[in-house]
């Protein structure tokens, strides 16, 4: 049985495939504008799954988002801006940063003390970036 880490590298590796030297034409005539309509259907579909309670179409539509992730870091590797690696460290990298209550001395109590911090840490973050 595969691994996750195993199965997200083929799903990278498909993308890669789809989007290089003899793969699909029309993957690899997409930009970043062209795929835009897609992310935000493939979003709706993906809150009509959950509105449905239908829990077999929701794995598929999770997929077709994660997919528009794919594409999208595959497009930026191929431009030398960043690859789906630094989406995952950024990804990561937030979660512990906006979690000091799981992750280091900070107390929350309640989702309101998580929600008070995040925010906080958000602004903070925000702030940061403008003064860059």
């Amino acid at each position: 049985m595969p691994t996750t880490g195993e199965r997200f590298e083929r799903a990278v590796s498909i993308m890669a495939k789809l989007r290089g030297p003899g793969g699909c034409p029309w993957d690899r005539e997409q930009t970043f504008d062209s795929i835009k309509p897609y992310t935000l259907e493939e979003t709706y579909e993906v809150l009509e799954a959950i509105d449905n309670r239908d829990w077999e179409e929701l794995k598929g539509e999770l997929g077709d988002l994660l997919l528009q992730v794919l594409f999208y870091s595959q497009m930026a590797q191929e431009d030398g801006k960043f690859a789906v690696d630094d989406v995952l460290d950024r990804l990561s990298n937030k979660l512990v940063h906006r979690h000091p209550h799981v992750f280091g001395d900070v107390t929350a109590e309640t989702s309101a003390d998580v929600l008070r911090n995040w925010e906080a840490l958000k602004a903070e973050e925000k702030r940061k970036r403008l003064e860059a």
